[in-house]
């Protein structure tokens, strides 16, 4: 008698997740573009600040695109092409801005380069860092990091073989670049620009604060919406940034799936060359200052009496901050955080495994569905939740929030661990029917203990990202809910960069904390598992 392959095949959770999917993610995004009605189209197209917004916005994300991008693959070879000494601590420390909400960019910038500024007043500038270059300065610092794992990722794991080949065949360094190099890096430099792109596009954290006179499609989106309850016109504005995230969506797909599984049969052989060294080292050095600068001005704004007038030490602004709401919304961010983070590492595993060991139609659809979210800007997202969901039981909860960072960051650790899964011998659970044991088992006894090390990986992006995201959760927070990073904003319209520049530190510190101790327990666990490789040899 056949078995029935309903059970085995996991039809009804694949179907379940498909739901959640259309519930949480397709049906808001079609609820909110259902409600958008011809008046808000023309309201939006026939507003004065609309093209001007445009423009700016495009400007100022090609301007920092093109900025980003370069300064990501210069550091990228810098750390993974020459000898040059700290490697290890330069990839870590290059990257801590991803660890700050954008708003808090603007913040040390001003503090930086300001009306009062320090900086400013030492070298003797007449001008500000409000206005267009301000929101590219900021905009390079807080999308850059991305462009550098990006290049780091490809270039770590780039063969050899055909530099040593070519190198034999006395083929000079310039024409090794361009025939090998730059073809290999033509993938990742495209997903790059997409996504740096679309981060700074919809961004309205640093042209909010820095921008001045120069608003963005972003602000102008978070203004009509916050400001002025125009849900649909910022609709509209939502709708426009989709575009460039959907081409990002696209072109990442499509890339995927002409990309063929390589396999580095030669490491890289960098020989000396102490000019490039040094160079190398001293451009590395000289971006890390500029980040040394910028936490320091967090760090000196955040224990002085009173910016600027007041330069005298404390701790102070730290008791201040907790007494003004600063604990709660510390304890609502670690509550949501820790939450998004255990939910979304399981079911992103659980969904990883149904699309990639158990193939079938539903399995396609399911993996579709689950890498969707990165065609949804988090501000559309928000938005979408705030149309959908508002007068809901769920509405005003942390429970909203919990759902829309859940949905908003579910894609890329998906995406990790779906790498992980399909990498793994697909003959596993063949192998356990025939000696009769179930596949729970091989679950829980052999793909887990293998995966270990992706699922903690995946825990940390969930909580890092939800202590620090203002896009997704602008517009469903309340006083009661508001996560930390959203009153970074509250405090810096009041004045009070001292408690600004205390939350910014606060949430650095977490989330540097959450990353040691994932670096420290991934480096065990793949210790042990050499250890044991080497003793079953």
């Amino acid at each position: 008698m056949k078995k029935s392959s309903f059970f085995p095949q996991g039809t009804l959770p694949k179907l379940l997740l498909c739901i959640i999917f259309v519930a949480f993610v397709f049906f808001p995004f079609a609820q909110m573009v259902l409600k958008i009605t011809p008046d808000d189209i023309s309201s939006v197209f026939n507003s004065r600040s609309f093209m001007p917004a445009l423009t700016t916005s495009l400007k100022c994300t090609l301007t920092t695109t093109a900025i980003s991008v370069t300064l990501g693959i210069i550091l990228a070879f810098c750390v993974n092409r020459t000898n040059i000494p700290l490697k290890g601590l330069f990839s870590v420390l290059l990257v801590l801005p991803m660890l700050i909400p954008s708003i808090s960019h603007s913040t040390g910038l001003i503090v930086l380069f300001g009306t009062n500024g320090i900086l400013r007043s030492v070298l003797g500038m007449t001008e500000t860092i409000y206005g267009f270059w301000g929101i590219v300065i900021g905009s390079v610092l807080y999308s850059y990091p991305v462009a550098f794992l990006m290049f780091s990722d490809a270039l770590k794991y780039e063969d050899g073989s055909p530099y040593e080949a070519a190198e034999v065949l006395g083929i000079p360094a310039g024409k090794r670049f361009f025939a090998i190099t730059l073809p290999y890096l033509k993938k990742p430099l495209i997903s790059a620009i997409f996504s740096v792109f679309t981060m700074v596009i919809t961004d309205y954290g640093i042209p909010l604060k820095i921008g001045g006179q120069h608003t963005t499609l972003a602000t102008l989106m978070y203004q009509e919406v916050i400001g002025q309850f125009h849900f649909g016109q910022g609709s509209v504005i939502g709708l426009l940034l989709l575009v460039p995230a959907v081409v990002t969506f696209v072109f990442n797909l499509i890339s995927k799936k002409q990309s063929k599984m390589g396999y580095v049969t030669s490491p890289m052989n960098i020989k000396k060359k102490p000019l490039r060294d040094v160079v190398s080292f001293g451009f590395c050095t000289v971006v890390l200052g500029c980040l040394v600068l910028l936490l320091g001005a967090f760090a000196l704004v955040a224990f002085t009496v009173k910016y600027p007038s007041n330069l005298s030490f404390t701790f102070d602004n730290l008791v201040r901050m907790f007494n003004t709401g600063g604990d709660r919304a510390l304890q609502n961010s670690l509550i949501i955080s820790v939450i998004v983070a255990f939910i979304g590492s399981f079911t992103a595993f659980v969904t990883a495994y149904f699309t990639s060991r158990m193939p079938s139609r539903l399995s396609n659809v399911l993996h579709l569905f689950s890498i969707t979210s990165l065609a949804i800007p988090g501000i559309v997202l928000g938005l979408s939740y705030s149309m959908t969901f508002s007068g809901s039981f769920i509405y005003g909860t942390l429970a909203i929030l919990i759902l829309a960072n859940l949905m908003h960051f579910f894609a890329s650790p998906y995406q990790m661990m779906y790498n992980s899964l399909a990498g793994m011998n697909q003959n596993l659970e063949h192998v356990g029917l025939t000696l009769g044991i179930n596949r729970f088992r091989i679950v829980r006894d052999v793909i887990l203990p293998q995966s270990k090390a992706t699922l903690i990986e995946m825990f940390s992006y969930f909580f890092v990202n939800s202590m620090m995201t203002i896009s997704a959760v602008s517009f469903l927070a309340n006083a009661r809910t508001k996560p930390i990073s959203l009153i970074i904003e509250q405090f810096n319209a009041q004045g009070n960069y001292e408690i600004a520049a205390v939350i910014a530190i606060i949430i650095l510190f977490a989330n540097i904390s959450v990353k040691a101790i994932v670096a420290i327990v991934t480096g065990a666990i793949r210790k042990r598992s050499v250890k044991v490789f080497v003793k079953e040899e």
